[in-house]
């Protein structure tokens, strides 16, 4: 039985504008790279990520670059990756048009949750820590 040929031009046309080692790595673009909608405006930031950022002595958002506004049973939230679920926005709160005035809400949301006594991490501190 003849071997097929290998189409290396369809590959090639795959992966051609993959540029970085990391992409090449991972098979595939980083998205801000390419779509500046992608990284924050920092006009946008609400008076709390100011002070956070400020008091945290950092330059920019950095950790928080990627996380964004979405959608959970029809409601808005967004994605906690330290308890791997969503954190719903409360009913009152109305969101902006605009993704990034809502990316920044995001942000500050997934903060404020993770500083609070009901996160999940706490609760497990408390039910396990050794020592007080």
């Amino acid at each position: 039985m003849a071997k097929k040929k290998k189409n290396k031009t369809s590959s090639k046309k795959k992966d051609s504008g993959i540029k970085t080692t990391r992409e090449k790595m991972i098979g595939q673009h980083i998205g801000y790279r390419y779509d500046v909608n992608l990284l924050p405006d920092y006009t946008r930031l609400t008076p709390f990520l100011k002070k956070y950022i400020e008091t945290m002595g950092w330059d920019d958002l950095n950790w928080l670059e990627d996380v964004h506004m979405g959608y959970e049973n029809d409601k808005p939230a967004v994605f906690d990756r330290n308890i791997n679920g969503w954190v719903t926005a409360p009913k009152n709160l109305k969101l902006p048009k605009n993704q990034q005035d809502r990316d920044m809400i995001a942000r500050e949301l997934l903060i404020k949750f993770q500083m609070s006594p009901n996160h999940p991490l706490v609760v497990l501190k408390k039910a396990y820590k050794k020592f007080d």
